[in-house]
């Protein structure tokens, strides 16, 4: 089998129904299978996603597994050559499938994702580079968003549209519409399962650059990602401060470590400072002052 389509459903029934119909209607010849691991969700999701989708197999989770061990719990009982796994929120186009599955045979690339957009077609910044301690310093002071460093910058999260537009090989993507061939999923153990949601794809690619595993960027094969129906903004901010955290426990030394807490509480108490205090918007000023108690 060429192709397992893993997704992790939790509470959106009716948006991973939208995501499978555009699988179902994809022009790809490629032997393939979807997974829909449901998270506990309680709502009627596995009985609804089994009578609408037949043709999918749907998984009860037992529980809210968390992004990481769901995919985990899929890719056990995958059959492809490749894992795809794939936010609930996402819109396949026909040719998407097709076109991604070309480019990663082409290129033999292990790890790879394609271009987002939103839901007025405008491209969705996705990945950037590992995050070392210089490009967090970049990210925490606002370094990276500067007009020329910007353009030249290896960034941790790259926010520039033009990047995207051509063939990229950044650190790490986005799990939203992430591609990896099957054995070294297998390899790496998948992601983390103790990261329960937010930077477990950033763990997953810097495990896999260790022996020198690229990742691979393609900008041809597109999919629209819906944005915050997985997930909310302070969930974000807050999941990535823990997730940051966490890869640096794991990977990095005691010395690293602290000067990773001192750029987190320096990054959340300048945007506290920025969003909060000067453009007045009381929401961020709530994540970040709980992002600095976090870090």
């Amino acid at each position: 089998m060429d192709l397992s389509i893993i997704i992790v459903n939790y509470k959106t029934k009716a948006i991973t129904g939208n995501c499978l119909k555009t699988i179902k209607a994809s022009t790809d010849k490629l032997k393939k299978e979807v997974i829909v691991v449901d998270n506990g969700s309680a709502d009627g999701s596995v009985e609804y996603l089994k009578q609408r989708f037949p043709w999918v197999k749907v998984v009860d989770g037992g529980g809210n597994l968390g992004f990481a061990r769901g995919n985990n719990l899929g890719a056990t009982i995958a059959r492809g050559k490749y894992l795809w796994l794939l936010n609930s929120d996402t819109l396949i186009k026909p040719t998407t499938i097709q076109d991604l599955f070309k480019a990663v045979e082409t290129n033999q690339a292990q790890i790879a994702s394609c271009r987002l957009l939103n839901r007025d077609g405008t491209i969705q910044p996705q990945g950037g580079y590992l995050p070392t301690l210089g490009r967090l310093t970049a990210w925490m002071l606002f370094i990276d968003d500067l007009p020329l460093i910007k353009s030249i910058f290896p960034a941790y999260h790259v926010n520039r549209k033009s990047f995207f537009q051509k063939n990229q090989r950044p650190g790490w993507l986005a799990g939203t519409a992430l591609w990896v061939k099957s054995d070294l999923y297998q390899k790496l153990s998948g992601l983390d399962k103790d990261i329960f949601m937010y930077a477990e794809d950033v763990e997953f690619c810097w495990r896999a650059a260790k022996p020198g595993i690229s990742v691979y960027y393609f900008a041809k094969p597109s999919l629209t990602h819906l944005g915050q129906a997985s997930g909310s903004s302070k969930g974000a901010i807050l999941g990535e401060y823990r997730g940051l955290k966490y890869i640096y426990q794991k990977h990095f030394s005691l010395l690293n470590r602290l000067l990773l807490k001192l750029l987190l509480k320096t990054g959340a108490m300048l945007r506290w400072l920025v969003f909060g205090i000067i453009l007045g918007n009381s929401v961020r000023k709530d994540i970040y002052a709980e992002a600095f108690k976090l870090a």
